[in-house]
């Protein structure tokens, strides 16, 4: 899918300036941003949405359910099993970041980021 227009993410963060900073990078970049607080809303947001979005943004640390907990529970949906799942987070270490592409995870961010490398990663992940 390459036309952004209709192109669909759902960011789950529970940082406000962060929500705030993503919503602002993908809208300008055109795509429709659906987001959750954390990942229990996250989740829930996903579930409800229509259209379903084409890729998850996530966080790794959260409260009530933390970025790992999200992906093994996509993964264990039918409906989102091979939606792709972006980690973004400040975590850099090399063992989270096994543990997220174990878990199903289909790229990792660090942040902070910039508008660029966020939709090249999402171009990657939904070509």
């Amino acid at each position: 899918m390459t036309d952004t227009q209709t192109l669909r993410v759902l960011t789950i963060d529970d940082s406000r300036t962060m929500q705030s900073m993503l919503r602002t990078a993908l809208e300008g970049a055109g795509y429709d941003v659906i987001q959750g607080n954390d990942g229990v809303e996250g989740l829930s947001v996903l579930e409800a949405a229509d259209p379903a979005p084409n890729v998850i943004i996530t966080d790794i640390n959260m409260p009530r359910l933390d970025g790992f907990g999200v992906i093994e529970a996509v993964r264990k949906m039918d409906r989102f099993r091979h939606l792709p799942v972006i980690v973004l987070t400040t975590e850099s270490d090399q063992e989270k970041k096994a543990r997220a592409r174990a878990a199903g995870a289909t790229g990792w961010i660090i942040k902070p980021f910039n508008s660029e490398s966020l939709v090249s990663a999402i171009r990657r992940v939904t070509q």
